[in-house]
């Protein structure tokens, strides 16, 4: 059953909604230019609503050491580098982190396979956002890089297209952020719902 990601959540009140709904992992993003910026302090709110429930991930983008650690002692424990950060980080890190990619070509494909870690996200790219775009990536490579990772799928995903994705993909999991959104940070729970069960009607992994 392929595992459900809902990423750019700000409220405790909010992630706990996201659990009932059926989610696996909550995504909380930590770059200071993301309309979706959670508080430190919020975070550590979401941690004790959510518990052991689903999978807490740190959004952050060439985050320092002091952000990380600060980021982890509120009890995120997981990290979705989504910057310029080198594998040599991502190892640093751990078991629980992974590197979010870009594939747009089959050199792209070559780098993502040198990166270290089980899991990967792969994401669209515009100039100067580095992810929560909305734009759908290359399905096509993405599901090539999946027969042979771990792959979280995001980009452009929505509750009418997440199930040809999954088809297409063949993903360990899916994360969406503005595809469940009303506005920015602010979820549209029937879109959510659809989303998970659209998401979870369809077999994933190979």
């Amino acid at each position: 059953m392929v595992r459900v990601k809902i990423c750019g959540v700000l409220r405790a009140a909010d992630a706990a909604r996201c659990v009932e709904a059926g989610a696996d992992a909550i995504g909380l993003n930590f770059w200071p230019r993301s309309p979706r910026r959670c508080a430190l302090a919020e975070a550590a709110r979401i941690v004790e609503a959510v518990g052991d429930a689903a999978r807490l991930v740190a959004v952050v983008v060439d985050a320092r050491d002091a952000e990380l650690e600060a980021i982890r002692a509120a009890g995120v424990r997981w990290i979705q580098l989504h910057g310029d950060e080198p594998p040599a980080e991502l190892a640093r890190l751990g078991p629980e982190a992974y590197k979010a990619i870009h594939l747009a070509s089959e050199a792209q494909l070559e780098a993502a396979r040198a990166w270290p870690g089980d899991e990967l996200l792969v994401d669209a790219r515009l100039p100067g956002v580095p992810g929560g775009t909305g734009v759908r990536c290359d399905w096509g490579l993405a599901g090539r890089l999946a027969a042979e990772r771990r792959v979280w799928l995001a980009g452009g995903l929505r509750p009418d297209n997440v199930a040809d994705a999954i088809r297409a993909v063949r993903p360990y999991g899916v994360d969406v952020a503005s595809g469940v959104e009303r506005a920015p940070g602010e979820k549209d729970w029937g879109k959510v719902a659809a989303f998970v069960a659209a998401a979870r009607a369809i077999p994933a992994e190979r």
